[in-house]
């Protein structure tokens, strides 16, 4: 029986905010929270600037991979700056 480890955090760049100019920084780098619902629905769950979550159309972005090192400095610094924006 294989054990599933969690998935790392994803991260995307946003390549058009034409109808959220401001909610979605162009050319950003934000974070995707796992959404299977809405990834079937061709959206991605995203932190945008006002600091939630919200579904945003998945054109809107190209999901990149990063190394782990870059992963775990850029999950620390969103962190911090949520816990500042709250």
């Amino acid at each position: 029986m294989k054990t599933r480890r969690p998935s790392s955090p994803q991260f995307a760049i946003c390549v058009d905010n034409s109808e959220y100019p401001a909610s979605l920084e162009l050319h950003k780098l934000y974070r995707v929270l796992p959404d299977k619902e809405a990834a079937g629905d061709g959206d991605l769950r995203i932190i945008d600037e006002s600091g939630e979550d919200y579904l945003y159309p998945a054109e809107y972005f190209v999901v990149i991979e990063i190394p782990r090192q870059a992963v775990q400095v850029l999950t620390k610094s969103f962190t911090q700056s949520a816990r500042r924006a709250a």
